[in-house]
Parts: C-alpha cells; structure tokens; sequence
C-alpha cells in the first residue's frame, strides 16, 4: 500500500451521503477512501484498529452526537484530522465542533474540489471551511474572541510558559511538526504575526 495516500472515512447516518462521498473519492489521486460508517460505535470500533488521516464527520448521528465523538477519536488520536460535514450553519455548533478539535467545517453542498482541497489542506495543518461557514465566522464583530480548539488552547498556554515546539511536543504527545501547524492557525486566529504578539494578545484576553 503507498503509505503517502491519505486514508480517509465518513461517517454519517444518511446512505446517500455516504454513497456520494465514497463515488467522490475514490478515485481521488493521493486519497485511499477507506471506509464508510453509519454511527458512532462503528467508526470507534474500527478506528481502534486501524489508523485513519482524515475523517469527514456528520454532527447528528443515530448514537452520539458527532461534537462528543470528534473530542473522543481526538483523544484516542490527536493527529488524526476530523473535518465536520454538515447542514448546519449555526455559530454555535461551528464553535462547539472546533473546541471539540475538530480542523475543519464543510456545509454538505460542497463540490468534489472543495472537498478534496479541504482534505490536503487539513493534512498540512490548515483550518478548512466552506466559503459559507467562512463568512459566518468572519461576519463576527471585531470584538468577540478567537474561536480555539482544546489542542490549540494547550499548544497555547505551552508557549506563554517559553517551551519550544519540541518541549511542547514531548509534553503533549504530538510532533513538532502538528505544534507549529496549532502555532499558525494561533497567528491567524489571533491576527498577530509572531509568537511574542500572540503570547500579549492571549494574555490580554485572558486566554492564558
């Protein structure tokens, strides 16, 4: 098997959702589409045997809610990449899927491309929306805080404390390289350029 492909499964409860998304990708150069599931049992059941990149995650399951399960794979495997599918568009359950750690947010309606470029971009350490979940966050008033999610708040607190990216890793179990993807998204969220200025900014807002 490449080991460079992108393993990648679904879960969500509706058989044409998973029908259409396993046609999308599995042809995918670069992607193994590696399975689909239609609850949460089923996908913990495989994940604990098998090593999975990306999961594309429903928010209503039959069994558990998709927020609850997506901060439960996250602590059976930090690296792996949760992207939510959905067609909610609520700020609320935007931010509650983030702070669950999920590393994205795709609306259902999204075309094959949005879809595989979200894939890749999660794989390197990006944060992946649609264009109109986008909007939603960036309609928010100057004022509000940065959505973080329960990985990036301990990345976070790790740096205002001096460690590096390596000490951090040691510390949390994750590479430095997974350490400097949460540090990016950090600058971007908190609209700062350098560790310094985040490490104020945060502090400012009492994030640490």
């Amino acid at each position: 098997m490449n080991k460079e492909r992108i393993t990648v499964i679904i879960v969500d409860d509706h058989p044409v959702v998973l029908q259409g998304f396993e046609y999308m990708l599995q042809d995918v150069e670069g992607v193994r589409f590696a399975g689909k599931f239609a609850d949460a049992a089923a996908a913990l059941g495989y994940l604990q045997h098998n090593a999975v990149d990306v999961i594309l995650l429903d928010i209503n399951l039959p069994d558990r809610n998709g927020i609850d399960l997506c901060e439960a794979i996250k602590q059976l495997n930090p690296d792996t990449r949760i992207i939510a599918i959905s067609n909610i568009n609520e700020y609320s359950i935007i931010q509650r899927m983030l702070a669950a750690g999920a590393n994205g947010y795709l609306l259902k309606n999204a075309s094959a491309d949005e879809v595989v470029m979200g894939i890749q971009k999660a794989m390197e350490g990006e944060m992946v929306f649609s264009k109109g979940i986008e909007d939603i966050l960036n309609d928010l008033k100057t004022g509000d805080l940065p959505v973080i999610t329960r990985r990036e708040k301990e990345v976070l607190a790790l740096l205002a404390a001096g460690l590096s990216s390596v000490e951090i890793g040691e510390r949390i179990f994750i590479s430095p390289l997974t350490v400097e993807s949460h540090r990016r998204n950090l600058l971007q969220k908190f609209k700062v350029t350098n560790a310094a200025a985040l490490i104020h900014k945060a502090t400012e807002m009492k994030y640490v």
